[in-house]
C-alpha cells in the first residue's frame, strides 16, 4: 500500500481521509438528529459543545483532502466506464466535497451569528466568531445547515448507490480501490497517471 495515489488505486492516505470523514459525517449526523431531544443539563451543553468540535474537524479534514487531491492526483477512470457515467461520478463527487465544507461552515457562522459564547474545541481553546451576533446570518446559516445535511445524506446514498452498482453487477474496482486494505485489480490502459476531476 502507497501513500501517494496511483493510475489504478487510492493510496492510505487518500483511503484514510476519506473514511474518516465519512464515519464523523455519520457520527455527527445521528446525533445532530437526537440532540434536540436531550435534557438541558450539563451533558446536553457537552454534547453541543462536541458536536461543533468534530464538525470543525471535518472542516479541516476536508480542507486536508483537497489540498491532498490536488498534490497527489487521483486515479483513472475505469476503461469499461461509459463517458456518461464518468461525467456523473464527478458531478456528484464535487457536489459531496461541496456539501461536506459546506455543513461545518454554516453550522460555524450558525453559533457565531446566534451571540452565544465562543465553544472550546475540544476543551483546548475558545473559537473565533466569524460574525457578529446577526438573527439574520443566523436563521440564513440554520436553514442552510438543516437542508444542507439532507443534500449530503441524498448525495451519499447515490455515491453509494453507484460504487455498489458497479461492484454487485458491473463486478468492477470502483469500490474495492477505496476498501481499507485492499489492492484494486482493475485493468487500466498503460497511460500516465493524470489528474482527472475524479476526487475521493
Amino acid at each position: 500500500m502507497t501513500l501517494k495515489n496511483t493510475p489504478d488505486r487510492w493510496g492510505s492516505i487518500s483511503k484514510t481521509l476519506h473514511w474518516l470523514v465519512v464515519v464523523l459525517i455519520l457520527c455527527l449526523g445521528i446525533v445532530g438528529l437526537t440532540m434536540g431531544e436531550l435534557p438541558k443539563t450539563p451533558k446536553y451543553f457537552w454534547v453541543y459543545t462536541a458536536h461543533k468540535s468534530f464538525g470543525i474537524t471535518v472542516l479541516t479534514l476536508m480542507i486536508v483532502r483537497v489540498f491532498w487531491r490536488l498534490y497527489a492526483g487521483t486515479p483513472r477512470d475505469l476503461p469499461t466506464t461509459p463517458r456518461w457515467q464518468e461525467r456523473i461520478a464527478h458531478l456528484t463527487h464535487l457536489a459531496l466535497y461541496a456539501m461536506a465544507l459546506i455543513m461545518p461552515i454554516s453550522g460555524w457562522l450558525y453559533d457565531s451569528a446566534s451571540g452565544l459564547r465562543p465553544f472550546k474545541l475540544f476543551g483546548l481553546f475558545n473559537m473565533p466568531k466569524l460574525v457578529q451576533p446577526d438573527q439574520a446570518i443566523r436563521h440564513f446559516a440554520h436553514f442552510v445547515h438543516e437542508w444542507g445535511f439532507w443534500t449530503l445524506i441524498a448525495l451519499v446514498a447515490a455515491h453509494a448507490g453507484a460504487a455498489f452498482y458497479h461492484h454487485l453487477f458491473l463486478h468492477d474496482a470502483t469500490l474495492t480501490r477505496m476498501l481499507p486494505g485492499r489492492r484494486a485489480h482493475a485493468s487500466v490502459p498503460p497511460a500516465s497517471n493524470k489528474d482527472s476531476h475524479h476526487v475521493a
